[in-house]
């Protein structure tokens, strides 16, 4: 699959689910857990590539997709919906915000 390819959500998770990066990071209210006993704060994570999606008609079907890497090594992801359907309360949308993003030049250098 080649990187222009990925123009849909079930592309890009085949695609980091073939590259074995489909670890799930989830919310809860001690930060980020990717189900190993490890919470992670946003001083631990990058994101290293995002992806938005946006549905044709339905404003509803907007989601991200954070590619996310740890600081202990472990890359994954975050889905959400964006815009004022958002799945997550302001917990999140604040822990989101603190996380560091790599510079572009670092985010095309993880292009699937």
């Amino acid at each position: 699959m080649e990187t222009g390819d990925l123009t849909t959500l079930t592309s890009v998770m085949e695609k980091l689910r073939e590259r074995k990066l489909d670890t799930e990071f989830r919310w809860s209210e001690e930060g980020f857990t990717a189900g190993r006993g490890k919470n992670y704060q946003p001083e631990d994570l990058k994101i290293i590539r995002t992806y938005r999606f946006e549905g044709d008609s339905n404003p509803d079907d907007s989601s991200i997709l954070y590619v996310i890497k740890a600081d202990d090594g472990l890359i994954g992801y975050c889905l959400d919906a964006y815009g004022a359907v958002t799945n997550q309360g302001p917990e999140f949308n604040n822990f989101i915000r603190n996380v560091p993003v790599e510079g572009r030049e670092d985010q095309i250098e993880f292009d699937l």
